[in-house]
C-alpha cells in the first residue's frame, strides 16, 4: 500500500512537487511560530495548538471510513485499490482496513508529521525550545495524528452499526471537552508532552492503543461499486427547493456514506478544537480572545471540507455534456455549499453561547458567513471540481495555504487582542471578512469560465 500510494501520488503531481511538500510543511510550521511569538505567544501554546492541529487532520484522514469506493472512482478513475480489493483477496475486509490504518499513519509520520516537529528547530536554535524536548515533541505529535485518525475511524464504525450509540458517545465526549477538558488531555499524548512520566506515559497512550484496535473491528464497511437505484421523489422535492444542479449535489451528498451528518461532524470536530485551543491561550497567556472572531474564522475555514464532500463524487468532464454549463455547475455547488455549511456553522456558534458571552459570539455571526463565502471562492477558483488535489500538489497547496493565510492570521490575531482592545479589534475583524467575501464573489464568477476553457484544454 506505501508503494501504490507513493506511485499514485507521484504520477498525479509529479515527483518533484510531491517530495517538496514536506519543505512547504516545515517552513510554515516555522514561519507560524515565529509570527505567533511576535503576537506573545509563547512556544508552549504553540506547541499545543500544533497537537490539536494535528488532531483535526488525523480525524479528517480517519474519515476514510466515511468514503466509498464509488468516491474513489470518480477521483481516481478505472483504479483498483488494495484497500477495496477484499473480493478478490483472500483477505478480510477489516484486516484490510487495519494494514490501511497502519499505513497512513506511516505515510503522514514521514511526509507530513516529521516535517511538522522539524519547524521547530529555530525555536531550538532560538532557545525556546530545549532540543531534548524536540523528539519528545515529534513521538506525541505523531501519536496525536494516530489519536485522531483512530478516533475518527472508530466513531464511524458505531455509526455503521447504531446511530443512536454514536449520538451518545458525540454528546459525552462535548460534555467532557467543556466541563473538565483537562482531564480530557491527561488522556491523550499531548498530556505525555505536557508532563513526561510513566504514569502520564500510560493515561497518554492506552486509550490510542485501545482505539488502533477497536476501530477496524466495530467498522463495517459499506458495500461498493453497485448501481445506485435513481430517487426521482427525493431528487423533484430537492429541485422544487431549487435548481437541477443545486438538487444533485444535495442529493449526492446525502445518499453517501455518512449523509449530511459528516457535514456536521467535520465542522464539530473545528468546533471542539476551537474551544480546546481557546481554552489553552487563557490558560497559558494573559490574553481574553473573542470566542466569536476565533470560531467564525475557524468554521469558515473548516468549511473547506463541506466542499470536499460536494465533489467527492464528481468526474469534471461528466459535466462539459451538460447544457447548464460549467457556469451552472459551479453555481449549484456554491448554493448547496452555503446550503449546509452556514446552518451548521450557525449551530456550534450557538452551541459556543453556553461558555462565551452573547455579544462577542455576535462577531462570529458576521464574521463566519463572509469567511465561508471566502472559502469556497478561494477553493472553486483554485481547485475546481478537484480539491483532493491539494493534499500533495505542493505548489496548489502553498497557493491555497497563502491565501487563506491572508484572511485567516489577521483575523486571528485580531481575536487574540480583542482583551485589550475589543472596538478596534472587531472592526478590523468585520472590515477585513467583508473585503474577504467581495475577493470571494469575485473569484466565485470566474470560476466557471477557468475551469470550463482548462476541462476543454485537457479533453
Amino acid at each position: 500500500m506505501l508503494v501504490e500510494e507513493f506511485r499514485m501520488a507521484t504520477t498525479l503531481f509529479g515527483r518533484r512537487r510531491f517530495l517538496a511538500f514536506p519543505l512547504v510543511t516545515a517552513s510554515l510550521v516555522a514561519g507560524g511560530t515565529w509570527l505567533l511569538g511576535l503576537t506573545g505567544t509563547s512556544t508552549g501554546a504553540v506547541v499545543a495548538g500544533v497537537h490539536l492541529l494535528v488532531f483535526f487532520v488525523g480525524m479528517q484522514v480517519g474519515t476514510a471510513g466515511l468514503v466509498g469506493r464509488d468516491a474513489m472512482r470518480d477521483v481516481l478513475g478505472d483504479t483498483t485499490l488494495l484497500v477495496f480489493s477484499a473480493r478478490t483477496l483472500p483477505i478480510s475486509r477489516r484486516r484490510l482496513l487495519a494494514v490501511f490504518l497502519a499505513k497512513d499513519l506511516l505515510y503522514y509520520l514521514a511526509l507530513f508529521l516529521t516535517p511538522v516537529a522539524a519547524g521547530f528547530l529555530p525555536a531550538v536554535v532560538a532557545g525556546e525550545l530545549d532540543a531534548s524536548r524536540l523528539a519528545l515533541l515529534w513521538c506525541t505529535v505523531g501519536a496525536t495524528f494516530a489519536l485522531g485518525a483512530a478516533a475518527s475511524l472508530t466513531l464511524a464504525g458505531v455509526a455503521t452499526r447504531s446511530r443512536p450509540a454514536l449520538l451518545v458517545v458525540l454528546a459525552g465526549v462535548f460534555v467532557g471537552l467543556f466541563l473538565a477538558p483537562g482531564d480530557l488531555v491527561v488522556l491523550t499524548p499531548y498530556g505525555v508532552y505536557a508532563d513526561p512520566s510513566a504514569v502520564s506515559a500510560i493515561l497518554g497512550f492506552v486509550p490510542l492503543a485501545a482505539l488502533l484496535v477497536v476501530g477496524p473491528i466495530a467498522f463495517e464497511p459499506p458495500e461498493g461499486g453497485g448501481v445506485r437505484r435513481v430517487e426521482g421523489d427525493r431528487f423533484r422535492q430537492l429541485q422544487s427547493l431549487a435548481d437541477s444542479m443545486t438538487a444533485r449535489s444535495l442529493l449526492e451528498v446525502a445518499r453517501s456514506s455518512g449523509s449530511v451528518w459528516k457535514v456536521a461532524f467535520s465542522l464539530g470536530i473545528l468546533f471542539g478544537v476551537t474551544a480546546l485551543l481557546l481554552d489553552r491561550v487563557v490558560a497559558a497567556t494573559a490574553l481574553e480572545p473573542s470566542g466569536g472572531i476565533a470560531f467564525g474564522t475557524l468554521l469558515g475555514l473548516g468549511t473547506f471540507t463541506t466542499y470536499n464532500w460536494l465533489t467527492g463524487l464528481d468526474n469534471p468532464r461528466e459535466y462539459l455534456r451538460y447544457p447548464e454549463g460549467i457556469d451552472g455547475v459551479f453555481a449549484g455547488k456554491r448554493r448547496a455549499f452555503l446550503f449546509l455549511s452556514l446552518p451548521t456553522g450557525l449551530v456550534y456558534l450557538g452551541v459556543a453561547g453556553v461558555w462565551y458571552p452573547t455579544p462577542d459570539l455576535l462577531l462570529g455571526v458576521v464574521v463566519f458567513p463572509l469567511v465561508t463565502v471566502y472559502v469556497f471562492g478561494v477553493t472553486a477558483y483554485l481547485t475546481g471540481l478537484s480539491p483532493g488535489e491539494l493534499l500533495f500538489d505542493t505548489p496548489l497547496f502553498a497557493a491555497y495555504g497563502g491565501a487563506l493565510s491572508v484572511v485567516a492570521v489577521p483575523l486571528l490575531v485580531a481575536a487574540l487582542a480583542y482583551g485589550t482592545a475589543p472596538v478596534e479589534s472587531a472592526a478590523v475583524a468585520v472590515a477585513l471578512s467583508a473585503v474577504a467575501a467581495l475577493v470571494g464573489v469575485a473569484l466565485s464568477r470566474r470560476t466557471g469560465r477557468r475551469w470550463h476553457d482548462r476541462l476543454r484544454a485537457e479533453s
